[in-house]
């Protein structure tokens, strides 16, 4: 990493771990994942916190059920509000009088915009920072890569057969920036058919274990569709997500 890019962490916090859910494209579910991972660790006992980095397409304070009344700051410092189960998210989403407001800004603003939740936001002590990266190769995702101090990425992709072109630009951009992959997450990987409880793949056969084979990575987990968990983030209550699938999914870091 280029550290003269390198944002500062805010004075009065403490992180051990930052992890980047990072995704080729957008629609993948990313902004998903990352709440999962946050929930799966913040069971296990750590303290968790959500820099929710999609700026233009911020969604992680509402599946926490939070709103822009809950944030509050000093004149040096923003202080996140936190979740039900005590998860600290800080988001674009919470800054809007109006959330319905788009942002229409230029890249180098969105980068300064994800730094300065970094640097200005009081996150106390946490064990796990999940960073909900812009999806693409772009410039904003360039420099967040440049400007946070990774410990690893997490890399989201669908069943589509183009995206393992899509996945590869990714994990090569990654590796480029030396920054370690954690493994690949398949979302929209299949659906349970209520009647038989066959698995049925929507889009055709997976590809992602050809592409975790080609790069040597693991495959963290392949996310089914599940309108339960879509409901529970539409009602601000993701904390409240359980499914056998996700009782297996784990992140060792």
């Amino acid at each position: 990493m280029l550290k003269q890019f390198e944002a500062e962490l805010n004075k009065n916090s403490k992180i051990n771990k930052v992890i980047g859910v990072v995704s080729g494209k957008g629609g993948v579910g990313k902004s998903s994942l990352t709440s999962l991972l946050a929930v799966q660790k913040q069971r296990e006992g750590y303290k968790v916190g959500i820099l929710d980095g999609d700026i233009t397409g911020a969604s992680i304070a509402t599946t926490f059920g939070l709103g822009h009344e809950q944030v509050y700051s000093s004149n040096e410092e923003i202080f996140p509000p936190e979740s039900e189960n005590g998860i600290k998210v800080m988001s674009m989403h919470l800054l809007l009088e109006n959330p319905e407001d788009p942002v229409i800004w230029r890249g180098p603003i969105l980068a300064d915009i994800i730094k300065q939740f970094y640097r200005d936001v009081h996150w106390g002590e946490l064990d796990y920072l999940f960073v909900d990266m812009p999806p693409g190769t772009g410039d904003v995702p360039l420099t967040i890569f440049q400007s946070l101090p990774l410990d690893g990425i997490v890399i989201v992709a669908s069943p589509q057969e183009l995206v393992g072109l899509i996945v590869s630009k990714a994990i090569n951009m990654a590796n480029q920036m030396d920054i370690p992959i954690l493994g690949l997450v398949e979302n929209m990987s299949y659906v349970i058919c209520p009647d038989c409880g066959k698995k049925i793949f929507v889009f055709g056969k997976s590809h992602v274990d050809e592409v975790a084979e080609k790069y040597n990575l693991p495959v963290l987990a392949k996310i089914p569709f599940d309108s339960s968990l879509a409901q529970l983030s539409d009602q601000g209550a993701i904390e409240a997500y359980n499914a056998d699938w996700f009782d297996e999914f784990k992140l060792d870091i």
